[in-house]
């Protein structure tokens, strides 16, 4: 730390996506965990329609709001993050800066930061949106950079390039809503050919949001106008019904794997939903580690790692599995570039369980952020001739 002065840390959380709610209770596990000795927390919401508060007694606020799945409301000082490499501060917006207008005399924010850590799941968080401003803004920051995040979000895009890479991933077939409108029967004969049940998805969202099991054709036009509510691409994949596992990744040019956990629907649930998750608490239920023979866990680390690597991902990530119930077959399901931190998030837990507490995770996971920072500032943006 510079003059052993706390690091400046500014948590962004909130955003426009349709995982604001789960995003507020991430951040919440990540401010309270964080050592106060160590580190200024700059809480920074930003809410539904896009616009950044700094957030006085965030703990509390954020407390509050979890605990009913509640959106941020429009309060605080209003600030914009300047995108040039000499002014790394938040600043109160000026009404010349469009869109963003802070209220009459709000004070400036003095100070930089040193590193940002965005807990923000999903669409303009989690898909290399806001990594492209903290670039423009020469800021640190905890997670992929813009092209991992953007593939992390991007399941087509990540599953071409896991099979490329000799990753397993289930058959599947990707179709935007342009192409379903105009052929409609092709979504049929795609989910036919990969054989019910199947299970349609939005492309680019996490949380589970808009995912649907199709058992039968007759099902499949509800579960497609589901998904095509959150983005224009949908996909239709295989099921491959047995285990669900999950493995956390850690690290940037050497990345270690956490040891597996496995996730258990209980209840009336079919699979892992959104309401599994977050709204019925008896809906599921972790096992961590999971049970596996000592061979199975070292194949999933091995291809968690392999998939990280191929997305080209820093910093973190969780890497969900499928598995046959023998597990004579298994695959990667997704990666999740900015994985939950709630108090029930696997990513967290499982680094728990192999040996690393969630306050030393995210100190590591800063230190991350600080390297990864200081080898792109050490990259020429002159061109140099040689001889």
């Amino acid at each position: 730390m510079k003059n052993n002065r706390r690091l400046r840390v500014g948590v962004i959380f909130g955003g426009r996506s349709s995982e604001h709610e789960i995003s507020l209770r991430s951040a919440l596990t990540v401010m309270s965990a964080m050592d106060a000795d160590k580190y200024e927390i700059v809480p920074i919401g930003i809410d539904r329609s896009g616009k950044w508060f700094l957030k006085g007694d965030a703990i509390k606020l954020l407390t509050e709001k979890t605990e009913h799945l509640g959106a941020l409301d429009s309060e605080g000082t209003q600030v914009t993050l300047l995108p040039h490499p000499e002014a790394r501060s938040l600043v109160p917006a000026n009404p010349g800066d469009g869109a963003l207008v802070t209220a009459p005399g709000a004070p400036r924010l003095e100070g930089e930061l040193d590193v940002v850590f965005p807990v923000l799941h999903g669409t303009y968080g989690e898909d290399g949106t806001v990594q492209g401003l903290f670039e423009l803004a020469g800021l640190a920051y905890v997670g992929a950079g813009v092209l991992g995040s953007a593939i992390g979000i991007d399941k087509d895009a990540q599953k071409r390039l896991l099979r490329d890479a000799g990753v397993p991933v289930v058959r599947y077939h990707a179709l935007t809503r342009a192409d379903y409108r105009a052929r409609p029967a092709q979504a049929a004969r795609f989910a036919r050919e990969l054989g019910f049940p199947v299970f349609v998805k939005p492309n680019s969202l996490g949380s589970s949001v808009g995912v649907s099991k199709v058992k039968r054709a007759s099902e499949l036009k509800a579960a497609l106008d589901d998904a095509f509510q959150y983005d224009r691409k949908a996909l239709i994949e295989e099921a491959c019904e047995g285990r669900e596992l999950e493995c956390s990744v850690l690290g940037n040019d050497n990345p270690e794997a956490s040891l597996p956990g496995e996730i258990i629907v209980k209840g009336a649930h079919e699979f892992y939903s959104y309401e599994s998750k977050y709204v019925d608490e008896n809906g599921s239920a972790v096992k961590i580690p999971a049970e596996l023979p000592r061979a199975v866990v070292k194949k999933i680390q091995a291809m968690a790692i392999a998939a990280f690597k191929a997305l080209d991902l820093r910093g973190m990530a969780r890497v969900d599995f499928l598995a046959r119930r023998d597990l004579k077959k298994i695959y990667v399901n997704e990666v999740n570039t900015i994985p939950g931190f709630t108090a029930i998030s696997m990513y967290p837990k499982l680094w728990e369980a192999s040996g690393l507490p969630l306050p030393k995770l995210i100190d590591r996971l800063i230190e991350l952020a600080l390297e990864e920072h200081r080898e792109r500032q050490g990259l020429s943006v002159t061109y140099h001739r040689r001889g």
